[in-house]
Order: C-alpha cells, then structure tokens, then sequence
C-alpha cells in the first residue's frame, strides 16, 4: 500500500486543523509537515490543542522551501496569500499534488477575479468539488483524477451550487432568476481576531454581509452553473446565468444552511413538474455517497451533518409561486473544505474517493 507525504500549511487556523483532524489515522496519507507564519517554532498543540495525533510536532515556516518535496501540499491560507507560493511551488515541485482551500486559483475569468478580488489574477487550476455536473454528462471527479494542482471550492458555494445544478441542468428553472439565502457559522470566516466575530457580538444576533452582489462566492458559483450548461466563463453573462446571493451570521460555530428558490423555467415541461424535479435529483445524485436527497418531508439540519462530509438536501415545488424550493445543509469545514479536499487528493492520487473521510454527523 503506497504513503504518500503531506505539508499543511495553515496548520493553525481552522481550515488547516480540519484538514488535520482528518487525515489523523489516514491509512495512506501521514502528515510530516505543519506550517505557519508567526507561530512558526511553537508547538502545533498550543493552537490546536484538540489534535492530540500531532501535538508535539512544531511548526515550521511557511515557504516554498520547507513545502518542497511532499507528495501532497495542503495551502490553508487567507485569500491572495497562496498565490505566490504556489506559484514557487510549481516552479521547484512539479510532481507535488497542491490543494489550494483559498480562492486564488478558482476562477476561470480574470477579469472576475480582479473585480470581486481587487488584486492580479494567479491563474486556474482543476477545480475540487467532484460531483459537479459537466455540460457533456459526466463529473468533476474525471478532471481530477488526472490533476497535480487543485482549487477547493468555497464553502457557500458548495452549498448552492449542490442544490441549483440538478435543476439547472433539466432545463427546470430560470437560470437567470435565482436566489440564495444562506445562514453561516461563525468559523467560515476564519480564525483570525475579528471584532465583529467575538462572542459577545455574535451571540444573540442574525445580520447579512456581502449583500446585492457584492460577496465574493457571486461569480464562482455562476461559473459552476454556467459550466453546467456548457457556458464559458467569458459568456456566462450573455447564457442568463445570474444570482441574487445574501449570506447572513448566525451564532453556530459550525454549518451552513441554504435556501434556495428560482422560478421555473419557460420551457419547463407544464404537466407533473414534482416528478421532473425528483428525477433530476435522483439523476445527479443517486450513487453519490455524500450527497443525501432526504425522504419526502424531512428536511436539511445543519445539526445532522455537523462533523461529516455529507450534503443534505431537499426540494420542494412551490405551485402557487411557480417556483422551485430546495434546501441544503452542511459542516462549512468538512463538506464546504477539507473533506472535498480530501476527496479531491483520493481522487487525484488513484486512491477510493470515500477513503477515511466522514460520512456520519455527530450528534447531540
């Protein structure tokens, strides 16, 4: 059975100790490395004191040099920040299997990237969410299974692009007209010391960010649509791919709760539409093993999928506002991060795409 070497870097912050949590026991993958920048020299256990598998290990400096030479390379980095290690990476490392869990390398359209990021575009890689669906029928999973360099997606958009494709797909909906409204904890944004994430301003309050098209994850999900419809990213805006996109703050540490709509489509077929839905979602999801499309009338908890890697899903059609309802739950730092990361690598390295990764929630 072949081992293969991993390096986080980030190692301190949550994506990082995720990825970590994860591979503890991993039967191929052994983690020789963490990295981090102004913890460097400390214990891993001071700032992860819950990943008890890699407490003594100490924390190296994060740079291309201590990187170089692992089989796998994990940059659990802030947005912009991976960019230009990376780029010393493919440059010294080009046998080396790098996962990206920040954005700089997820979207296709440069002129996206420097509109909703403000900064030079650091390219595309093979983009990490396996069960994307493809214009030409197939998946994400058979790009990856041949990718040295991945992009993970955001969390939010997991989310939604899990619950609009199927529909998008069927030709079912209104690809232009789609809204999302999304309930996030507190951890999608991070470990570092924010004062508008301290307990005493999160506990007891909802509030929105990121509204009326200004939030990042905008573009990266209409690109994923869009591809499901066979659209370019330069054209996507010309295909009627658009989104109305409100992500809001709720006091949960962990989770992700979307609610989805968007009118049917004009050419959406008028007789049995509830049995046109079912089906795209049995199509797109039937042998996924972390995609649940819940039985009729029970519907998504973010309490159900916290600690797992599973999506849970449900849909509902709204007769009288001819539009289409579709909800969807997941742990942000597994489904939304380091679990299809993993998923990516298992995929990328010839291994079972499962391998190791959760599939139930922990529960109370």
């Amino acid at each position: 059975m072949s081992e293969y070497t991993v390096a986080v870097s980030g190692a301190t912050g949550y994506a990082g100790g995720e990825v970590l949590r994860l591979l503890t026991g991993h039967p191929q993958l052994r983690v020789t490395t963490v990295a981090g920048h102004s913890t460097a020299g400390d214990l891993l256990g001071r700032h992860q004191p819950h990943l008890g598998s890699y407490a003594q290990m100490e924390i190296q400096a994060s740079t291309a040099e201590v990187l170089a030479g692992h089989d796998v390379v994990v940059l659990a980095l802030p947005h912009g920040a991976s960019g230009a290690i990376a780029a010393e990476l493919e440059a010294t490392s080009p046998g080396t299997l790098i996962l990206d869990l920040a954005a700089d390398h997820r979207l296709t359209d440069a002129a996206a990237w420097e509109e909703f990021y403000g900064s030079e575009h650091q390219g595309s890689w093979s983009y990490g969410l396996p069960e994307l669906l493809l214009a030409d029928g197939s998946k994400q999973r058979e790009v990856l299974r041949d990718a040295t360099r991945i992009a993970v997606p955001g969390c939010n958009v997991t989310a939604v692009t899990l619950g609009f494709q199927p529909l998008v797909q069927a030709g079912l909906i209104d690809s232009a007209r789609l809204t999302a409204t999304l309930a996030n904890g507190v951890s999608g944004a991070g470990k570092a010391m924010k004062p508008h994430l301290l307990g005493g301003e999160t506990i007891g309050d909802v509030s929105s960010y990121g509204q009326a098209g200004t939030h990042r994850h905008v573009p990266e999900i209409e690109q994923n649509l869009a591809g499901v419809l066979g659209i370019g990213a330069e054209d996507q805006h010309a295909g009627g791919v658009r989104i109305a996109f409100t992500p809001t703050l709720v006091p949960v540490v962990r989770g992700i709760h979307a609610t989805l709509s968007a009118p049917l489509a004009s050419a959406a077929p008028v007789a049995d539409i509830p049995a046109a839905i079912g089906r795209a979602f049995e199509s797109a999801y039937a042998d996924e093993p972390f995609i649940t499309v819940l039985p009729a009338g029970q519907w998504p908890r973010t309490s159900s999928v916290t600690g797992s890697n599973s999506a849970h899903v449900q849909w509902a059609f709204d007769e009288r506002a001819g539009s289409v309802l579709v909800s969807v739950a997941l742990d942000n730092l597994v489904r939304g991060t380091a679990g299809q990361a993993l998923q990516s690598a298992h995929l990328a390295l010839g291994l079972d795409e499962a391998l190791a990764l959760p599939m139930n929630g922990v529960a109370p």
